[in-house]
């Protein structure tokens, strides 16, 4: 009991300081500390980090950030998605699926790595009007958001991640909204598929032990609330290196997982 709560706090305010990519750490947290496969501790990490977003859109509705028509698009897209990701899950070995997640952790840390470049907003192929504040909505748009809901949504029932991963770095190449409107539309996306993961898991009968579930949850939620009071303290660069690094030590661990 104490490993769960002292690992949720830690991933929480992992997820307070770097943002809904952090909850990628959830899984592997559960994986080493109750022994399980990643398709055991999915549900229970999607159930984490879509509380963590649940809690972190309040906030961006507060301040007005949200692009809910997109979110709510890429949403409708991505909720059809996630059982197809959870079946796929229980269906591949648990080695493989390891590796896959090792793999996607290596990705998310070589992101992180890399260098910062001014994006070229003029070439982004989905723009905001200037007059209304909102998305010019054109079959593109469409067809774009739809595509990287599609892709989160079967991300979310595969790993059980969120795709914050997904959702930030897409949404950055093909829009000009700004970096806070990104990452709050990204929570939005995030909290309404994770609900439909959770919906979904239910539906197919897995269950969440409640004993691991509830204190690792409640224990997510309070350490983010102290990353999002510590993370002013913090240079966000150096954060995001740090978080880099630990992404990239905790992927061997899950690749040391799959090859054992």
């Amino acid at each position: 009991m104490l490993a769960v709560l002292a690992l949720g706090l830690c991933v929480g305010i992992v997820l307070g300081l770097t943002g809904a990519g952090g909850g990628i750490l959830a899984v592997p947290a559960l994986v080493f500390s109750q022994g399980w496969t990643v398709a055991q501790a999915s549900p229970i990490g999607l159930l984490a980090v879509t509380g963590a977003a649940l809690l972190g859109v309040g906030e961006a509705f507060y301040h007005k950030l949200v692009r809910y028509r997109a979110a709510f698009l890429m949403a409708l897209a991505g909720v059809p998605m996630t059982p197809l990701g959870l079946a796929v899950a229980h269906r591949v070995s648990a080695r493989w699926l390891a590796a896959l997640f090792g793999l996607t952790m290596l990705i998310v840390a070589a992101r992180l790595l890399k260098p910062i470049v001014e994006r070229d907003e003029d070439q982004a192929p989905c723009h905001v009007n200037p007059d209304t504040g909102r998305l010019k909505w054109t079959v593109q748009t469409v067809a774009i958001m739809t595509t990287i809901g599609a892709l989160t949504g079967f991300l979310t029932g595969l790993l059980g991640v969120g795709g914050g991963f997904v959702l930030v770095p897409a949404l950055r190449k093909a829009t000009d909204i700004s970096m806070h409107g990104i990452v709050a539309t990204s929570l939005l996306v995030i909290a309404l598929v994770g609900s439909g993961g959770i919906i979904a898991t239910l539906w197919q009968e897995h269950s969440f032990p409640l004993d691991v579930a509830l204190p690792f949850i409640v224990a997510t939620a309070l350490g983010m609330l102290g990353g999002r009071l510590l993370i002013r303290h913090f240079e966000p660069r150096i954060v995001q290196r740090l978080f880099a690094f630990l992404v990239i030590g905790v992927a061997c661990l899950m690749f040391y997982r799959a090859l054992s």
